[in-house]
C-alpha cells in the first residue's frame, strides 16, 4: 500500500463570503491509498489541511501502511490512541481523511458501496438543498440574492440554504423575500456560520421566523453550548450545527445540554465514517436527526452520500431528515470527476458503485494542486 497526499486548492472569483469572513482562497488536503491491486480509496480535509497532512505523514502514515483496509475499526482506534491533547483539532482531521480512504478501499475489495458494507443503505435518494446563495462585498450584501436563487432553482434544488448575519433586520427583510419569490414548497434554511452572540442571534431568529425556516444553522460560535442552549429554548426554528466539533464527547455535551435541535457532524472533521456513526448512535438516543455537513470536493460529497443513506428518518416540521448538502457556488473540485446530478424532484441518487462510486484519477487533480507528497511501506 502507499499514501498519497495531494495539497490543492482554487480562489473564488469574486470571493464569497458568510457572516464571519470573506472566503478568498478554499484549500484542501486529499489522501489516496493505493492498494497492492491498484484499487484506491480517497480521504478529504477541508479545514487545517497543511497541518493534517504533516500529521499523516509524520504520525499516522506508519500505523495505516501495510495493514489491511477490512480491519478500519481497529486502524481507527490505534489512529485515536495517539492523539493525545489533540482530540478536536488537525489530529482527529488526518484521522478522519484515512478513515474515509480504508472505508473506501475496503468497500471496493468486497465489490460493494460503503453503505451496504456498513449493513445497508437505508434510502436510495435523499433531498438535497443548494448551499448558496453566499453574502458578497457589495453596498448590499443580500442584493444578488434573487437572481441566484432563481438560478438555484431552474438547476432542480427544491430547498435552498443561503448565508446570513448581515444584521437581524437585514436578515428579517432577506428571508421574506426569499419567502415569497419561492413560494410555500421550497424549504429554506439559513446558515450564519458563527457569526452572532446568542442576543442577536435570537433577534435575528425572531425577524426570521414568519420566513418559516427548516433550520437556522451555527448562529454562534461552535462551542458555546450555553449560547445554542439559550437560542434553541427562545425561538421555534430548528437550530442546528456540529460540522465543527471533532470528537464524540464534543456532541455529548451539546445533546446532553439541549443545545441542538439537528446535528451536522463533517466527515472530514469528526472521524470520517466512524466517527459520524458514533455520533449517530449518540444522537438516536435523543432522537435527533443526524446528517453530514459537505463543503468541500468530490471525495467528501460521494463519501456525505455513503453516510446519510445509512441514518434514521426523523420528522423536521414538514419535512424529513436526512437532507444532504451540496455546494451551488462555483467549486470545480465538486466537478472534477464528472457532475453529480440532481433530479428534477430535488434529490440525488445514492451511488450503489464499489466503494463511493468515485472514479477519480489523479492527474485531474493537476491544476489546483500545489503540493504532492507520498508515504510508502
Amino acid at each position: 500500500m502507499e499514501i498519497r497526499g495531494y495539497q490543492l486548492g482554487f480562489a473564488p472569483a469574486p470571493a464569497i463570503g458568510n457572516a464571519r469572513t470573506m472566503i478568498r482562497r478554499r484549500d484542501f488536503m486529499l489522501v489516496e491509498l493505493v492498494a497492492d491491486t491498484g484499487a484506491r480509496g480517497w480521504g478529504e480535509v477541508f479545514s487545517s489541511p497543511a497541518a493534517a497532512a504533516a500529521l499523516v505523514r509524520t504520525r499516522l502514515s506508519g500505523l495505516v501502511l501495510g495493514a489491511s483496509p477490512h480491519h478500519h475499526g481497529r486502524l481507527y482506534e490505534v489512529m485515536l490512541g495517539t492523539l493525545g491533547y489533540d482530540r478536536r483539532g488537525p489530529g482527529m482531521m488526518a484521522i478522519s481523511a484515512l478513515d474515509m480512504a480504508l472505508h473506501d478501499l475496503a468497500a471496493q475489495d468486497r465489490g460493494t458501496s460503503v453503505a451496504e458494507m456498513l449493513g445497508g443503505a437505508l434510502r436510495g435518494v435523499l433531498p438535497a438543498y443548494a448551499s448558496a446563495p453566499f453574502i458578497t462585498e457589495a453596498a448590499d450584501p443580500y442584493g444578488h440574492y434573487q437572481a441566484e436563487v432563481d438560478a438555484i432553482l431552474r438547476r432542480g434544488f427544491r430547498a435552498v440554504k443561503p448565508r446570513a448575519g448581515v444584521s437581524p433586520r437585514a436578515d428579517g427583510a432577506m428571508a421574506l423575500a426569499m419567502r415569497r419569490q419561492v413560494g410555500p414548497d421550497v424549504a429554506i434554511m439559513v446558515d450564519i456560520n458563527q457569526g452572532y452572540t446568542a442576543r442577536a442571534a435570537i433577534e435575528s431568529a425572531r425577524r426570521m421566523e414568519e420566513a418559516d425556516l427548516l433550520w437556522i444553522e451555527e448562529p454562534v460560535q461552535a462551542e458555546d453550548i450555553p449560547g445554542y442552549a439559550a437560542i434553541s429554548a427562545a425561538v421555534p426554528t430548528a437550530i442546528a450545527g456540529g460540522e465543527a466539533l471533532g470528537s464524540l464527547a464534543a456532541f455529548r455535551d451539546v445533546l446532553a445540554a439541549g443545545a441542538m435541535s439537528v446535528l451536522q457532524p463533517d466527515l472530514t472533521v469528526c472521524g470520517g465514517y466512524t466517527g459520524f456513526l458514533r455520533i449517530a448512535a449518540l444522537a438516536a438516543a435523543y432522537d435527533l436527526p443526524v446528517m453530514p455537513h459537505v463543503f468541500g470536493t468530490v471525495v467528501n460529497m460521494r463519501a456525505a452520500l455513503q453516510a446519510a443513506a445509512l441514518v434514521p428518518a426523523r420528522r423536521g416540521g414538514a419535512s424529513a431528515y436526512p437532507w444532504i448538502e451540496y455546494d451551488a457556488s462555483v467549486n470545480p473540485l465538486l466537478d472534477v470527476a464528472g457532475a453529480l446530478p440532481v433530479r428534477p424532484d430535488g434529490t440525488m441518487e445514492v451511488p450503489v458503485a464499489p466503494g463511493t462510486g468515485l472514479d477519480l484519477q489523479a492527474e485531474r487533480l493537476a491544476p489546483w494542486v500545489t503540493e504532492t507528497w507520498r508515504c510508502n511501506a
